[in-house]
């Protein structure tokens, strides 16, 4: 089977679930052409209504360099109308230029985050109970092979593999993973208490009455974690975060955060700290946690400058600033979701009601 037919048919099929009559948006760039219309036509197959949606190189810098602030605020209605009756949502990343926004001033970028917050509220909380599902994912392009430091060529090879498509059956592999989750999900989803130990970190927060999800390829493709939303007021001591955190194209790199009651009382960056504390600021839940998460995916090894993977990096954990998800539990809103990440694999450890449950990267249960 073509790479490209294989990988469409795990995004329609099996993250999906797309079924007879469903609306299904399939929102991308141009680049990803063979993907793009490999899940098209897949969707067709299943007697869905795929409705496509294709982005142009340039699109977003215009908009943030010409849009006046009653346009930065402007949802559009037909927009609206999508998230209220779309079925499925496929995302396919294929960026040209990863620092497109770079430049941008991060006042408009939290102005927008703010304005959409009712879309990504609604598409949340539509996929907990049930009445939406979504997935994203990346095709290779030059911009992210050369942000990851490789060639193409070594690029496509990773994220295939990060994905399991060079497999026969890729889906049977995501079970899989997925069932050998299902045990630390069941153990976390009776602890009250989780206090991360490590450099320059020291941070306590409460889980109780939390869910853990376990991902295993349904939202996210390739996927490999599990997570919660913590609660609220719950986080207290500091936290020290030495992979580099992108967001819209910034960079900021050595974040240290100390938490008092749940919130960021003071948070520094080794680089990009204005950008960072901007984005933080764009509105109250901003500063508190809207995500706790373990990375458990062994083929992503190494930070690559792509939050869908480098998220997923096995041995890491990685918290969230800003919206939590309902179907945790969470009840953090904001216009903010940036995930940042650890890396666990020395020195480190994690204690589940004072019980030692995860130490340099690995889960001793």
């Amino acid at each position: 089977m073509n790479i490209w037919k294989k990988y469409a048919k795990v995004l329609v099929e099996y993250s999906t679930g797309v079924k007879k009559d469903d609306l299904v948006i399939i929102s991308s760039d141009i680049q990803a052409k063979p993907l793009i219309l490999a899940v098209y036509e897949e969707v067709l197959q299943k007697g869905a209504h795929p409705i496509l949606k294709l982005g142009l190189e340039g699109q977003k810098e215009i908009y943030f360099k010409t849009a006046t602030d009653e346009q930065l605020d402007f949802i559009d209605p037909f927009i609206r109308m999508e998230y209220d009756r779309a079925d499925k949502f496929i995302a396919i990343g294929a960026p040209y230029n990863l620092k497109n926004l770079a430049k941008t001033p991060p006042g408009k970028l939290a102005k927008r985050s703010a304005a959409t917050r009712p879309l990504s509220e609604k598409m949340l909380s539509r996929a907990a109970e049930g009445s939406l599902s979504w997935v994203i994912c990346d095709f290779p392009t030059n911009a992210l092979a050369q942000e990851a430091k490789m060639s193409i060529f070594d690029y496509e090879e990773f994220l295939l593999n990060a994905c399991y498509l060079q497999l026969d059956d890729p889906v049977e592999k995501w079970k899989e993973i997925g069932k050998n989750q299902d045990s630390i999900v069941d153990r976390l989803n009776g602890v009250k208490k989780i206090r991360i130990v490590g450099e320059k970190t020291g941070l306590a927060l409460s889980t109780e009455g939390r869910k853990w999800i376990n991902c295993c390829g349904s939202n996210n493709f390739p996927d490999g974690e599990v997570f919660t939303s913590p609660v609220e007021d719950s986080a207290e001591g500091e936290i020290y975060f030495d992979f580099p955190a992108i967001y819209r194209g910034n960079e900021a790199q050595g974040i240290y955060l100390r938490f008092e009651k749940g919130k960021v009382v003071h948070a520094t960056a080794e680089k990009g700290e204005d950008f960072f504390l901007k984005m933080i600021d764009q509105d109250e839940g901003a500063r508190y946690l809207g995500e706790f998460a373990f990375g458990t995916n062994d083929m992503i090894r190494e930070v690559t400058g792509n939050i869908l993977f480098d998220e997923k990096i096995g041995g890491s954990i990685h918290l969230a600033l800003g919206s939590s998800y309902p179907e945790t539990g969470g009840k953090n809103t904001s216009g903010l979701h940036w995930d940042i990440i650890k890396n666990m694999k020395t020195g480190s450890k994690v204690y589940a009601d004072g019980e030692l449950i995860y130490e340099n990267g690995k889960f001793l249960m």
